[in-house]
C-alpha cells in the first residue's frame, strides 16, 4: 500500500484540472461514455463539480494522478440518481442533507487491467483469457483493488468528517461484484436502467460499511487509513 497516497483535492488546488484530465481520458476516450465535444481542452466536467468533494490517488513513486472519485453533495441540482434512475424503494426517511452520490470513479489504464476494466466499467461478464488474469492479479494482491479501496477510505474519513451518513450510487454489476470482494456493501433501491450501460441504484449506509470493512478487512483497510494524508 506505502506505493500510494490518497487525499482530498480542494476545487481550487491547481491539481483539480488533473482530475477532469483523467476523466476525460477514461470517460470519453476509453470507454466513450461522454462525447469529447462535450468536454473541450481535454477536461471532463460537469455541473456537479463545484458541489462535489474530489478525492485522489497518488502514485508515491513519482507523485502521479493515478485515480479519482467524487462525492457529490446534496444542492439545489440534486443528485444525477434522481434523475437517471427510478427508485422503487421508500427512502423518504432520508435526510438527503447527510447524503452524498459516489461518482466518477476513474483509475490510470497504467494501472488497470482488463479483467479490472470489466468489474468497474462493465456487467462482470469475462472471457476465459480473463478469468486467468483476474487468478494472476488475486495471486499479485489486485494493486487496481488497493487504489480503488484506499480512494474508498479515504472516501469514508471524508464522509466522516462532514457528517454524512449514507452514500447514494450507480454502478455496473462488475463493481458491485468488486467492492463486494472488499466487503462494501451497498442496497439495490431501483430497478436496472440503460445509463451508461446498464447500471442499478445503490444506497449505503456508511456505518454499516465501515463495520463490515473493518472487521472483514481488518489488515487491509488499516493499511489503506495509513496512507490516506492530509491536504
Amino acid at each position: 500500500m506505502t506505493r500510494f497516497l490518497f487525499r482530498k483535492i480542494p476545487k481550487d488546488d491547481p491539481l483539480i484540472n488533473e482530475v477532469y484530465r483523467l476523466r476525460y481520458k477514461v470517460y470519453c476516450e476509453e470507454w466513450g461514455f461522454e462525447k469529447p465535444e462535450d468536454h473541450p481542452g481535454g477536461l471532463e466536467t460537469d455541473e456537479y463539480d463545484p458541489h462535489s468533494v474530489h478525492l485522489g490517488a497518488f502514485s508515491q513513486e513519482n507523485g502521479d494522478l493515478i485515480g479519482t472519485i467524487r462525492l457529490i453533495l446534496n444542492s439545489e441540482l440534486g443528485f444525477p440518481i434522481e434523475k437517471h434512475c427510478l427508485i422503487s424503494t421508500d427512502i423518504s426517511w432520508l435526510n438527503k442533507d447527510k447524503v452524498a452520490e459516489v461518482s466518477r470513479l476513474a483509475v490510470s489504464k497504467e494501472y488497470r487491467k482488463r479483467a479490472v476494466d470489466c468489474l468497474i466499467y462493465n456487467d462482470g461478464q469475462l472471457g476465459s483469457d480473463q478469468k486467468e488474469l483476474t487468478k494472476e492479479i488475486q495471486e499479485k494482491r489486485k494493486q487496481e483493488f488497493l487504489i480503488i479501496m484506499g480512494l474508498y477510505t479515504c472516501m469514508y474519513m471524508e464522509s466522516a468528517s462532514l457528517g454524512l451518513t449514507h452514500w447514494y450510487a450507480v454502478m455496473a454489476k462488475g463493481l458491485r461484484i468488486l467492492l463486494r470482494r472488499m466487503s462494501i456493501q451497498l442496497t439495490p433501491i431501483g430497478p436496472e436502467v440503460e445509463y451508461h450501460g446498464l447500471r442499478v441504484p445503490y444506497l449505503g449506509t456508511i456505518a454499516d460499511i465501515l463495520k463490515n470493512v473493518s472487521e472483514e478487512k481488518a489488515e487491509f483497510f488499516t493499511e489503506c487509513q495509513k496512507a490516506v494524508i492530509g491536504e
